[in-house]
């Protein structure tokens, strides 16, 4: 009866899919990565020079919430082999000389982040997007921000009830991280070898601070009829 409460009154976040098990367990969303309705879009504009955009729609994340402390983590990945610089076969394939250093094969790097703690507000309603901020580290082709601190998140999130965006129990997820530094990482053409003639020249052409913007989709299966009762 207590459970079939909580699914009734869907009011707050605490209700979202701690449907599965007590109060003190997790319930995982994930985003699969071939569904094709996520986005990772990076833009890097240049003041001088290009505005260039690399995106992908190969996300893939886990995201465990738990019911007690509203409080949520998540790790998510985009592969480098799967991103696509403004659609351009030529920028694409220079982005992933950058990304890897040319010290790996595209195929075995990936874009990761983790978010090890997002704390929402008791007051979130279903269909109804909830500002969140948390910081995320990120390691891109097994390489961490250069001085060890995090990115900064900021963004929305909704729950979809069962019925309102397919049978799953749905999350949607808007993330924004302003002034990434692409250096900071190591993506660059003077950390890759074979571009240090031309670094000079590029300095003005690709900007090296971008704004990425994540879009997800982070489903849980409903529970069965016989669970909610």
């Amino acid at each position: 009866m207590a459970l079939r409460r909580i699914e009734a009154t869907l009011t707050t976040f605490a209700i979202l899919g701690m449907l599965s098990g007590g109060a003190d367990a997790a319930t995982t969303f994930t985003v699969d990565p071939e569904a094709g309705n996520n986005a990772f879009t990076a833009v890097f504009d240049a003041s001088l020079g290009e505005r260039i955009t690399a995106v992908s729609s190969a996300i893939g994340c886990t995201l465990s919430i738990d019911e007690a402390t509203l409080e949520g983590r998540a790790s998510c990945s985009v592969p480098l082999a799967t991103i696509r610089v403004d659609n351009d076969d030529t920028k694409s394939d220079h982005f992933r000389q950058w990304a890897t250093n040319k010290k790996m094969a595209p195929e075995a790097c990936k874009f990761e982040v983790e978010v090890p703690n997002v704390k929402l507000p008791s007051t979130m309603k279903e269909k109804t997007p909830t500002p969140f901020t948390a910081d995320g580290t990120f390691v891109l082709c097994g390489r961490h921000r250069d001085d060890g601190k995090p990115e900064r998140i900021t963004g929305t999130i909704a729950y979809l009830p069962p019925g309102s965006y397919g049978e799953a129990r749905t999350l949607r997820i808007r993330a924004h991280i302003e002034s990434f530094n692409r250096e900071k990482y190591g993506i660059a053409p003077k950390n890759t070898a074979g571009w240090l003639a031309r670094v000079q020249q590029l300095a003005d052409v690709v900007g090296t601070e971008g704004t990425i913007e994540v879009s997800i989709f982070a489903t849980s299966p409903a529970p069965a009829a016989s669970d909610a009762k």
